[in-house]
């Protein structure tokens, strides 16, 4: 074993402190990251307050969040042929899975049907739990880590490890791009990523937002529209309009209404987590072959694929880099809205103590 120390909750609904553990000694398949980014998720928050208790196999505490990680090799072991010391690189949300199940045979780990080895808050094969990026180093499995982008700034590419596989994903599943109509609800972390993705794919780009506040952001972020939800003549307006909608946010809202803005064999793809069940329509669906699905991540080469877009396309998130001793503060402005669009923690910051 060898000594890391990072940040973690010690408890369910405690705030993050400094906290020092151990990691696996590295194995001959084994790649030794220095992390120097890690990106805050809405979903580490989630993690953290063991707000997902219905839903998921009971959280493990202490817990180190962060699976938006980015970094530098620092060691191999002996049989990696992938990466070298030195080469820039991440791990995203999971970090191992069975390999041999139908699910992984696609690549598709992230939908293993034995174990997705989540990269914090799980249990790897031996059993031991698993923690994540908010640390100085972590040790992964080299057919788990993914070559980061070497003409894009580190710090701006942590989140698409999570925010832009969540949105890149579906957009490529339901084939987004020229001639289709895209609608993105939300302008937050994951929603801006969405607009920058599907405008770069080359499909026409609305954004659906309570409020016309981020307009120009949307704009600039490459949205051709963007409309208020709050205005009941949106939906008006807007009636059969799309070919896909993919819905970021994880409020209360009204899903049969966004139905209502779909084509003909369109679809609702629903990546943000609402707390309760949503009730739908069976006409919603019924009246014209409309869809609701969902999506969750993508596997090793779909996300590596997406770095490589990225790269290609010169497509990174709009951040905001906090030491780790502001980790607390951050959480509660991500709640209030309040960052554009991620935040990103500089690891550097670790020892300043």
């Amino acid at each position: 074993m060898s000594k890391s120390k990072g940040y973690a909750a010690l408890t369910a609904k405690a705030q993050l402190a400094p906290y020092s553990f151990e990691r696996r000694e590295t194995r001959e398949h084994d790649v030794v990251i220095d992390i120097e980014y890690c990106g805050i998720c809405h979903s580490d928050i989630h993690q953290t307050r063991d707000e997902w208790s219905d839903y998921q196999e009971e959280s493990i505490f202490p817990m180190v969040p962060g699976h938006e990680i980015a970094g530098v090799v620092s060691a191999v072991g002996s049989k990696v042929t992938k990466y070298k010391v030195g080469d820039k690189v991440g791990a995203g949300c999971f970090v191992d899975s069975c390999r041999n199940c139908a699910e992984c045979q696609r690549g598709l780990e992230q939908y293993c049907s034995v174990q997705t080895v989540w990269t914090y808050n799980g249990r790897d094969k031996e059993g031991a739990p698993t923690y994540g990026g908010y640390a100085d180093r972590i040790v992964v499995d080299e057919n788990y880590v993914l070559r980061m982008p070497n003409n894009l700034p580190l710090d701006a590419c942590a989140p698409l490890l999570c925010a832009g596989i969540t949105l890149y994903s579906p957009l490529r599943h339901w084939k987004a791009g020229p001639g289709k109509k895209v609608a993105i609800v939300g302008l937050g972390g994951l929603g801006h990523m969405g607009v920058k993705l599907a405008h770069a794919l080359g499909a026409e780009v609305t954004v659906l937002s309570q409020s016309l506040k981020k307009q120009a952001d949307g704009k600039r972020l490459g949205a051709d529209h963007f409309d208020a939800t709050s205005d009941p003549e949106t939906f008006t307006k807007l009636a059969g309009s799309f070919d896909l909608i993919i819905n970021t946010v994880s409020a209360k809202m009204d899903w049969n209404q966004y139905l209502s803005l779909l084509r003909v064999d369109g679809t609702l793809v629903v990546v943000g987590l609402p707390e309760k069940d949503v009730p739908i329509s069976a006409f919603s669906l019924t009246a014209r072959r409309r869809s609701v699905a969902g999506s969750q991540i993508g596997g090793i080469r779909e996300t590596q694929e997406m770095l490589d877009f990225c790269s290609k396309h010169g497509v990174a998130c709009d951040i905001e880099v906090v030491p780790i001793q502001k980790v607390n503060d951050a959480y509660e402005r991500v709640l209030k809205s309040d960052v554009r669009y991620r935040f990103v923690i500089d690891m550097a910051s670790l020892a300043k103590g």
